[in-house]
């Protein structure tokens, strides 16, 4: 039998350990080379004039980067990096060099996943491997039985129930054969090192700062971060307390703090899961505890929807049966995402996103909801420029979660409209946020006189619909 010479092509799984995929190959290889590719497609605005990614989480890659190259490096092995078109630059590297198998992570985006089926297409003579990384199920435990129900996937109870009622578990987090690597692979190519490709996005990645500003611990990229950060969470009484202060706007410590590394694939699912349940074993379990895992169930079900919507993730229309009654208003876009509308409580929201590209799920959904329901805004221009902004940004639960306050995704009653006078009383009651983030500084109207003199008769009530925009 003749040897196996892999490549293992790195995405949004930026670790070792419970790495599946990874797993799979060194399994099958006798020879192994591994290589991350970054794409310049990523940076140019083309996503509803949005980056598909922006500053805050291109550091966090580059800083992801580095910590693997590092673990690599100690393992013998070398990090490679190719800049470019996947499709472009991974079949020739491959054909060059012998070649027999590819392998990376399944990709979840419907555009990520068409580029790994035309890529296949273009290595007709290499094996390919392809697994779930990022989901805490594979389709065969969740419907590949004779309990699925067939709308399981048309609303988030649906798919709640469907798990918990037939006590269907999480796929067991697994440690990688990282130590029994295969011999590496001495790849003739055209490389870049991260410090390269650092110096040439400097004007990029300058003057990024990702600390919370009560805090002196910022997000850092990389596995062992993300190790270092889940241990400290769960070695806390922090798990004891997570229902009662995960809607609080800021503050380290009142979530969990997890979503960029989930996001940027550092940590697995499977591990916070796993973590989840040795400190309910060893401290306490209570209803705090069930909620991590409840929003691990909610991550996981916008995952499985954006395979089941396809190409309709990104359409105005979605998932409902009519286009909403929403256009684009470049005005007050533009002021929705400077934080310069009529609302204090959003602005902060949308300064404390653009310093620190990070916001609390409830700010995501309070901001969401103005641009939306207030402003009357083409609700993907939200989602574009929070897929833009957001160092936690991940496809089907950013994108997911627009279409449920749009009304246009899995939602039985028909999108989420939220009181921002009430949502202030609740989450800001002493003004302490918007204070802290300097959101009422906004003395503009929300819409300005048009070009030939006449005032616009809008009002921050009264939003402008259309449904004349096509998807």
């Amino acid at each position: 039998m003749s040897d196996q010479t892999a490549l293992y092509w790195f995405s949004d799984d930026l670790r070792l350990d419970d790495n599946i995929a990874l797993d799979t190959v060194i399994r099958q290889s006798d020879h192994l080379a591994l290589i991350y590719v970054f794409n310049p497609f990523w940076l140019t605005p083309k996503n509803y004039q949005q980056r598909f990614i922006g500053q805050h989480r291109l550091a966090f890659i580059m800083q992801s980067l580095l910590d693997l190259e590092s673990q690599l490096k100690a393992l013998g092995h070398t990090l490679h990096i190719l800049e470019g078109d996947p499709l472009t630059v991974i079949p020739p590297l491959a054909r060059d060099n012998g070649i027999t198998l590819v392998g990376t992570s399944a990709q979840l985006g419907w555009y990520e996943a068409k580029i790994w089926e035309m890529l296949q297409q273009h290595l007709p003579d290499q094996k390919i491997v392809s697994q779930s990384n990022n989901q805490l199920y594979t389709t065969q435990l969740l419907f590949e039985s004779n309990r699925v129900d067939n709308n399981v996937l048309m609303s988030f109870s649906k798919f709640r129930n469907h798990v918990e009622r037939n006590a269907i578990g999480p796929l067991s987090y697994t440690k990688t054969m990282v130590q029994g690597l295969p011999a590496p692979i001495a790849l003739q190519g055209n490389f870049k090192t991260i410090a390269n490709l650092q110096l040439k996005l400097q004007n990029t990645l300058d003057a990024i700062n990702c600390t919370d500003r009560d805090s002196e611990q910022p997000f850092v990229g990389g596995e062992k971060a993300a190790q270092t950060h889940l241990e400290s969470y769960f070695s806390g009484d922090y798990p004891s307390t997570y229902k009662s202060t995960r809607n609080k706007l800021d503050g380290w410590r009142n979530s969990t703090k997890l979503s960029p590394y989930l996001a940027n694939g550092n940590v697995s699912p499977r591990q916070v899961w796993t973590a989840v349940e040795d400190f309910e074993h060893s401290n306490i379990k209570n209803d705090d505890t069930y909620w991590i895992k409840f929003e691990l169930l909610w991550r996981e079900y916008f995952h499985w929807l954006a395979i089941m919507q396809g190409v309709s993730l990104y359409q105005f229309k979605g998932m409902a049966s009519s286009r909403p009654l929403t256009t684009y208003l470049p005005e007050r876009f533009q002021k929705w995402c400077h934080g310069n509308t009529p609302y204090a409580l959003v602005n902060a929201c949308m300064k404390q996103l653009n310093a620190t590209g990070y916001m609390s799920n409830r700010g995501r959904q309070i901001t969401a909801s103005c641009l939306v329901n207030e402003l009357g805004v083409d609700w993907r221009y939200g989602a574009a420029y929070f897929q833009d902004k957001l160092i936690d940004h991940d496809v089907a639960s950013n994108w997911g979660n627009w279409q449920y306050i749009a009304g246009v995704g899995a939602d039985p009653r028909g999108g989420r409209h939220f009181n921002l006078t009430k949502q202030m009383r609740s989450y800001d009651p002493n003004g302490e946020f918007v204070a802290k983030w300097q959101g009422n500084n906004s003395s503009q109207p929300l819409d300005s006189v048009d070009a030939v003199g006449w005032p616009c008769q809008l009002t921050a009530n009264t939003p402008l619909h259309s449904n004349k925009l096509e998807p």
